[in-house]
């Protein structure tokens, strides 16, 4: 492939970490996903079913669907995707989720430069 060809496709890389607040309705909206799903073979219904019922990450994954994310973005057409869900302990404070530092902004806006550009906007 040349330069040109390739510049046609992004990698839209995104990070969420969702708190759940009611396990119940996340499984109940999950099964009810999983039910809805008319092409589904009951043998990977009664699996999935199993699934989101042991595990919220699971459930998560049942509802979360990537193409939702760019179906209404203009000029785009999703060409891949992939996605996965974990239970995690989490710590807002912790050094470990600071997602600006991982781009270099938090030592921008750490040195007071409040992400400028290079004409100091």
């Amino acid at each position: 492939m040349t330069t040109s060809e390739t510049s046609r496709y992004v990698r839209l890389r995104v990070e969420l970490v969702l708190e759940v607040g009611d396990p119940g309705e996340l499984t109940g909206a999950a099964l009810d996903r999983i039910a809805a799903d008319e092409f589904m073979p009951d043998e990977e219904r009664a699996h999935a079913e199993s699934a989101v019922r042991e595990d919220e990450a699971e459930a998560i994954a049942y509802l979360v669907d990537p193409f939702d994310l760019v179906s209404d973005v203009p000029g785009v057409e999703l060409a891949q995707a992939s996605w996965s869900s974990e239970q995690i302990d989490y710590d807002p404070d912790a050094e470990d989720w600071d997602l600006d530092e991982e781009d270099g902004e938090s030592e921008a806006y750490e040195d007071g430069d409040e992400g400028a550009d290079e004409g100091g906007r």
